[in-house]
C-alpha cells in the first residue's frame, strides 16, 4: 500500500496511512499464534544490551521518545488546574534552554490521556497546537460496567472532542477463549468512535499466557484496532519487554498479511530514559522506522517525560539535576 505524506505537525495517529478498516474474524488464523516463552524471554533479555546510545545519539533518541508520549493523568484527585499544568508541560514538555541548545524547536508531546470528565479543560488548554486528547474509556481500567454504557462514554468522550479513545477488552473473552466475542465487542468500539482513533487496552498482565496476548492482538486488529496498547497501569504487572515483543510480531504479521499498519502503546511502568530507549530500539529492530513516529508508536506514561529532560540536560551540561527542575504539573 502507498503511504501518503504526512503533514508536519500531524500528531493523529494513522492520519499518514490508510486507517485499518478491519476484517471478518479469520479463526484458522487466530488459532495458529502461538508463542515459545523460553524463547521470547530470552530475546527480550537481550535488547537492553543491543544497543549502546551515546552523546549525540542519545539525546537524538530521546528526543523522538518525547514526541512519543502519552502525557497521562488518571488519577481521583485530578482537577482541571492539574491537567492545565500537564497540557502546559505537552506544549512545552522540555526547558527552552535546553532545546535551544540542542538545536530544537516546536517540540511536543503526542498526545494529552485523561478521563473523561477532564476532556474538555484538556481540549480548552491545548487549542491550536494539533495536539490531541485521548480519552480512556468503557468502564476503564476494568471494562466491567454494561456494555451499554460503555458504548454510550465513547459517544460521549467523542463529542466532548476527544480524537483518540483508549477501550479496554472484556479479559474473561480471552480468558475463555470466546474469540467472537471479543472480536464483536472491539468492532462495536470501534464503529461507536467514528473519525476518533481507537487504541485497544489489552490489560495483558491479566491474559495469563502470552499466546493469549498474541491472539487478542491480532484478534483485535482484525476488528479495527487503530493502536493496541498493554496496560492500564493500574494491573499489578503492565508493559513488559516479553509481551511488547509479542504484540508487536502480530503488529507485523497483520501488516504483511494485510498491508495496514496498526499502532503500538506500551503503557505503565515505564519512568526512565533508558527504558524508553530499549523500546524504542525494539520498534525499530522489529518493524523499521516508520513505526518510530508518533501517529504509530505511543508510550502511556506520565514520569518519563522529567527523567528524559533529566538525561538532556546532562547532555547538555555536564552535570545531572534535581528531579524537581523538572517537574510535570
Amino acid at each position: 500500500m502507498q503511504t501518503e505524506t504526512m503533514p508536519h505537525s500531524s500528531l493523529l495517529p494513522l492520519v499518514a496511512e490508510p486507517r485499518n478498516p478491519g476484517m471478518d474474524l479469520d479463526m484458522q488464523w487466530v488459532r495458529a499464534v502461538q508463542a515459545n516463552t523460553s524463547a521470547i524471554e530470552r530475546r527480550a533479555s537481550s535488547l537492553p544490551g543491543r544497543r549502546s546510545l551515546k552523546k549525540d545519539h542519545q539525546a537524538a533518541w530521546l528526543l523522538r521518545a518525547v514526541t512519543c508520549i502519552d502525557l497521562t493523568t488518571l488519577a481521583g484527585d485530578d482537577t482541571v488546574g492539574r491537567v492545565q499544568r500537564l497540557c502546559a508541560k505537552a506544549r512545552q514538555p522540555v526547558r527552552a534552554d535546553l532545546l535551544d541548545a540542542l538545536g530544537m524547536q516546536g517540540l511536543t508531546t503526542g498526545a494529552v490521556c485523561v478521563y473523561h470528565d477532564m476532556i474538555a479543560p484538556a481540549v480548552q488548554a491545548l487549542a491550536g497546537t494539533g495536539i490531541p486528547v485521548a480519552a480512556v474509556s468503557t468502564g476503564f481500567p476494568a471494562g466491567l460496567s454494561p456494555f451499554h454504557l460503555r458504548i454510550a462514554e465513547i459517544g460521549e468522550s467523542v463529542a466532548a472532542g476527544a480524537q483518540e479513545i483508549d477501550i479496554v477488552i472484556s479479559r474473561r473473552q480471552v480468558l475463555s477463549g470466546n474469540w467472537q466475542a471479543l472480536y464483536d465487542e472491539m468492532k462495536t468500539f470501534r464503529e461507536a468512535c467514528g473519525d476518533a482513533h481507537v487504541k485497544a487496552i489489552l490489560a495483558t498482565g491479566e491474559l495469563g499466557t502470552l499466546r493469549n496476548v498474541g491472539r487478542a492482538s491480532l484478534v483485535c486488529m482484525m476488528a479495527g484496532a487503530d493502536f493496541i496498547k498493554t496496560s492500564t497501569g493500574k494491573e499489578s504487572v503492565n508493559a513488559t519487554l516479553p509481551v511488547s515483543l509479542v504484540m508487536i510480531r502480530a503488529i507485523r504479521d497483520y501488516y504483511q498479511r494485510t498491508g495496514y499498519r496498526v499502532g503500538y502503546k506500551p503503557a505503565g511502568g515505564i519512568s526512565k530514559a533508558k527504558d524508553a530507549l530499549v523500546y524504542l530500539s525494539l520498534m525499530k529492530d522489529e518493524l523499521g522506522d516508520r513505526w518510530l513516529q508518533p501517529d504509530l508508536f505511543r508510550f502511556g506514561a506520565s514520569s518519563l517525560l522529567g527523567d528524559i529532560e533529566r538525561q538532556l540536560e546532562h547532555h547538555v551540561t555536564g552535570a545531572y539535576s534535581a528531579g524537581y527542575r523538572h517537574a510535570i504539573g
